[in-house]
């Protein structure tokens, strides 16, 4: 990768991660666990005296600079890194693709010809790239985990309600986390203890489950490739995770994002028609068809998949699920093979959407030249633990490298 990366930066020095109006570095408040270091936030959140633009020119036209930082950006610099700006975001969130027909296509530096995933892709593409040591970004239905992926880096999606989202602009609240990237497991461990409730549980995860039906979702020769990897890891069985209703998990998301989103940002769009890509304006147009009758449906069954999802996941024991059903999808990729992979991949992030539980996303190299990875879904509030099993099986020695 190395040999790529140099190659990209004499074209490109920020692999056009980081959008125009959000260069504003941003000195550390005081000392701590993160001296020394830098990063970079998407540009769904806030940074005191910028503009948060969310990926679209009318939306940042509105905006007059944020009076102060979210609260994820101030406590980052309270614990010792400094601020280089924000990053690209997929369109209003609105996206898993790593595009944005307004601020551009940030290059994946592990395959440039291929796509960085969304809608965190900025963060992601900084942490690849090498230009700041980790980012933040935001996860609602794989916008951290699935980029992590697709550009081989380590990504977490905290346990739904474990970091505030107070200066965030919301999408689907009820499904929103800020989550984060980093280059190696320890340091992804360490934004943790910065960001994550202190009174968090850390007892051990010492038993893992596979998640058969998951793979089953997964391109056959990635598949076998991860199960083989999977098998190094402490395996204590295997499970189906979705019950056979793979089917009812990705509507039941569909449904609960799409009114959650329409409700956010129908009336801003409604009344301000602003400039939007094609398939983001026809996603908002089915959010606003979604009725509150299937919402209350579609409610009794998320619930319903919590509690079977829970009784899988006693203290200490977490499931090894594949991060994306495919490696990242290339540039030129026509529209049946981008809504095959949505479907795919949205059933695979919904579990831990569904369960409000917190997933890592780890790096195990590549396959034809592209990062592959394998998930680590705990039991919602294991946070901690599930970051020291991720610094566990990335140790010296381990098979789970950054692409």
């Amino acid at each position: 990768m190395a040999s790529v990366v140099a190659r990209m930066q004499v074209s490109s020095p920020d692999f056009g991660a980081f959008v125009a109006h959000g260069m504003c570095r941003r000195e550390a408040t005081r000392r701590g666990p993160l001296d020394g270091l830098t990063f970079a936030v998407k540009d769904l959140i806030d940074v005191a005296g910028t503009r948060t633009g969310a990926g679209n020119p009318a939306w940042l036209a509105q905006q007059r600079p944020a009076t102060e930082s979210a609260s994820v950006v101030k406590a980052t610099l309270a614990a010792g890194a400094t601020l280089l700006g924000k990053t690209v975001t997929d369109e209003l969130a609105f996206s898993l693709e790593g595009r944005n027909v307004h601020d551009g296509c940030p290059i994946n530096p592990a395959c440039p010809e291929r796509l960085s995933g969304g809608s965190s892709s900025g963060s992601a593409v900084a942490v690849a790239g090498g230009l700041v040591d980790f980012a933040l970004g935001t996860d609602t239905g794989g916008s951290v985990r699935v980029p992590a992926n697709f550009v081989g880096v380590f990504g977490f999606r905290p346990s739904h309600g474990a970091v505030s989202l107070n200066g965030v602009v919301p999408f689907a609240p009820s499904y929103d986390t800020v989550g984060w990237f980093a280059r190696d497991a320890e340091l992804l461990a360490k934004i943790g203890d910065v960001l994550l409730p202190q009174q968090q549980r850390r007892e051990p995860i010492e038993k893992l489950l596979l998640a058969r039906d998951a793979f089953a979702l997964v391109d056959r020769p990635v598949a076998e490739e991860l199960e083989t990897r999977a098998a190094n890891w402490p395996l204590a069985g295997s499970v189906d995770v979705f019950h056979a209703e793979e089917a009812l998990h990705f509507d039941c998301y569909r449904v609960l994002q799409d009114a959650e989103a329409w409700q956010s940002l129908g009336a801003w769009i409604t009344g301000n028609r602003p400039p939007l890509a094609a398939d983001i304006g026809r996603r908002f147009a089915q959010a606003a068809t979604v009725t509150a009758s299937q919402v209350a449906t579609y409610r009794t069954i998320r619930a319903t998949i919590r509690g079977r999802f829970e009784a899988l996941v006693p203290p200490g024991m977490a499931i090894v699920l594949p991060t994306t059903p495919c490696v990242a999808l290339p540039k030129n990729a026509p529209d049946d093979i981008v809504s095959d992979f949505y479907g795919r991949a949205l059933t695979l992030t919904s579990v831990a959407g569904h369960c409000g539980a917190p997933q890592v996303a780890l790096p195990l190299g590549r396959r034809d030249g592209c990062p592959i990875g394998l998930s680590i879904v705990g039991a919602r509030g294991s946070d901690r633990a599930l970051l020291e099993l991720a610094t566990r099986l990335a140790g010296p020695g381990a098979d789970t490298r950054a692409a």
